[in-house]
């Protein structure tokens, strides 16, 4: 025991001894945390120099100047394809036309009846269009759309680096296909840039940062600017779709005006079909084939390139949640509101100005400049007179600009004119064959005509816009009426092909006068604040499949949860009934706004709300 205590009272070298304070203090540096607080609390709060109301003001202006840019960008991407289209269509017809071009190069491969069967592709296919461009726009969303459509528009040219009736035929019965959803697309897509262009200049009002609908004609003054800045640069495709024509074909390998005009005996009014008599042999050399190869292949680039600028430098035209909402309605309702939507009588009465608007367009470019321009000055001014038809459509579309501080009929109402004095002027106006002293003339009529075009162009797509602004969800079936109208005008064109000229000109006239009639009986119905109907959009019907929409009331709410009354109750709206859309709801409140409504439920309902509201204001000034 002793020999252990004595053990214990003596310390080993090696023994850890602890510190009076041990390292606690050593290890804890307060100074220090609290610098790193600080400094993580001067990082992470308000900077000092952050100005909230500034940063927001730039980037709202950014994208302002994006939706500028997206508005150039489809102009430029749409004038591109359709100087591709239009010059390598022109160049091509002119080739196949030769007899020796046919004889020596394809002997029996028959192009002339090739060349009937792709015309009949282009222009037939889009009659059905109405029944799948909503669906297609839809499922694909507008950008894509444009982007797809303008890749129809390269395939068809690069089948013609192959030209058989299995590559040619093909391909123009898809240009067909492709011919409305394209135009629907664009219209739309400009006019949903006006759109958004309004919400970013007004980004603090209330029912833009609410996503509510738009004030009626809020946006109205957008929609003139960016309609007319689109119609300045697509009429410019005619300018740049006859660079094949005017230096490729002209002067090198086209016959003189007396070998190819020799036996012609009339031209203009007294003309049936296009140039009778007209010589079969205009090319006096064979353009050799590795010269086509390369004016193929420099139109084949510049189709990839409106294809990269549709994809590329134009933005959504919708949010994607938007988007979403857009195809959720169901396809069957997709595709049925195009039918509908044909019960507002303001598209009814607008159908004849876009059946004109489709034969005015045709009857420039192939019964004016060829009955009376080719038959009369010969086949190498053909590209002077379409340059001065574009150049002056594009010059004029500026007109339209003129909207922002006159009614809006006047630009559809001055284009009227301007045909009906020109159409009455070539009835009468017969130019004899192979005479230049009719250069002045013609070109004068053509400068004239591309007012009108202006006008006319211009005027419809910007009324469509004015009177649809405010309802964003009908812009691709409205778009899609429109250029569906205008579909029936080319193929009806394309099939009085061998009428008389004044038999023509008689439709154009009358066309002409009924549709300035239907567009008088519209403004005058607008301005008596009738009623017009347009159909219900049903509710967007979210699935949980793949993906998780949050809504408002009830983020996790399913279809399935959705009672089946509310269901049933939708059905029967969808079927038999319309709302009445055209009154603002200061206007609505007025006694009597629902007697004129079109259907007896709408009035009904009408009476019903408008019983409801005077229980509640007796309620309410009861003890008054």
């Amino acid at each position: 025991m002793e020999a252990t205590a004595d053990e214990a009272l003596i310390p080993h070298d090696d023994q850890f001894v602890v510190p009076p304070n041990g390292n606690v203090n050593e290890m804890l540096n307060v100074d220090h945390e609290d610098n790193m607080q600080g400094q993580m609390e001067e990082f992470l709060g308000p900077q000092a120099d952050y100005n909230e109301e500034e940063e927001e003001k730039k980037y709202y202006r950014r994208k302002r100047l994006g939706i500028i840019k997206n508005v150039v960008a489809a102009s430029i991407g749409a004038m591109i394809v359709y100087s591709v289209y239009m010059g390598l269509l022109q160049m091509q017809l002119i080739l196949h036309y030769d007899t020796t071009y046919r004889e020596v190069k394809y002997s029996n491969l028959g192009l002339q009846d090739i060349d009937q069967k792709m015309l009949m592709g282009i222009n037939v296919t889009p009659i059905v269009g109405l029944l799948y461009t909503p669906l297609l726009i839809r499922f694909l969303g507008t950008k894509w759309m444009m982007f797809l459509a303008s890749g129809i528009y390269a395939l068809f040219v690069s089948t013609n680096y192959w030209e058989r009736y299995y590559t040619l035929v093909p391909s123009a019965v898809a240009i067909g296909v492709a011919i409305v959803p394209l135009w629907a697309s664009l219209g739309n897509y400009i006019t949903r840039m006006a759109q958004q262009y309004y919400e970013c200049v007004n980004y603090k009002e209330e029912h833009v940062q609410e996503q509510k609908k738009l004030p009626k004609g809020a946006c109205h003054c957008y929609i003139i600017v960016f309609q007319s800045v689109f119609n300045i640069i697509f009429n410019l495709s005619f300018v740049f779709a006859e660079f094949p024509m005017a230096f490729v074909l002209n002067n090198v390998y086209l016959h003189d005006n007396p070998h190819i005009l020799a036996q012609v005996k009339v031209c203009g009014a007294k003309v049936t079909g296009l140039i009778p008599g007209f010589n079969n042999t205009v090319l006096k050399k064979l353009p050799s084939s590795m010269l086509l190869i390369k004016v193929e292949s420099v139109l084949m680039g510049f189709a990839f390139l409106s294809m990269i600028i549709f994809l590329g430098l134009c933005g959504a035209a919708y949010r994607p949640t938007e988007e979403i909402d857009l195809r959720s309605i169901g396809w069957g309702n997709i595709f049925q509101l195009p039918f509908k939507h044909l019960r507002d009588y303001r598209l009814r009465l607008l159908c004849p100005f876009f059946i004109y608007s489709g034969f005015e367009t045709l009857f420039a470019i192939s019964g004016f400049t060829l009955s009376y321009g080719v038959c009369t000055l010969g086949l190498n001014k053909l590209w002077l007179l379409i340059v001065v038809y574009g150049l002056s459509a594009s010059v004029f579309s500026s007109l339209s600009l003129s909207l922002l501080r006159l009614p809006r009929w006047v630009c559809l109402i001055s284009g009227a004119f301007v045909h009906g004095v020109l159409v009455v002027v070539l009835m009468a106006f017969s130019p004899e064959p192979n005479h230049l002293k009719y250069e002045g003339p013609l070109l004068v009529i053509s400068v004239l005509w591309g007012l009108g075009t202006a006008l006319n162009k211009t005027g419809v797509s910007t009324l469509l816009g004015m009177l649809y602004a405010e309802e964003k969800e009908r812009l691709d079936f409205v778009y899609t009426i429109y250029h569906w109208w205008q579909a029936i005008a080319i193929f009806i064109v394309y099939l009085w092909y061998g009428l008389p000229m004044r038999a023509k000109l008689s439709i154009l006239l009358v066309t002409l006068l009924l549709a300035c009639c239907c567009y008088w009986v519209m403004e005058r119905r607008l301005a008596k604040r009738v009623p017009f109907r347009l159909p219900r959009i049903p509710r967007p019907r979210h699935k949980v499949k793949g993906y998780r929409y949050l809504e408002e009331d009830n983020s996790d709410e399913s279809d399935s949860e959705r009672s089946e009354e509310d269901d049933g109750e939708d059905e029967r709206e969808e079927d038999d009934y319309d709302v009445v859309q055209n009154l603002d709801g200061e206007e609505r409140d007025q006694e009597g706004w629902y007697q004129g409504a079109n259907s007896p439920r709408a009035r009904r309902r009408g009476a019903e709300g408008r019983g409801q509201e005077d229980a509640r204001v007796n309620e309410s000034g009861g003890e008054i």
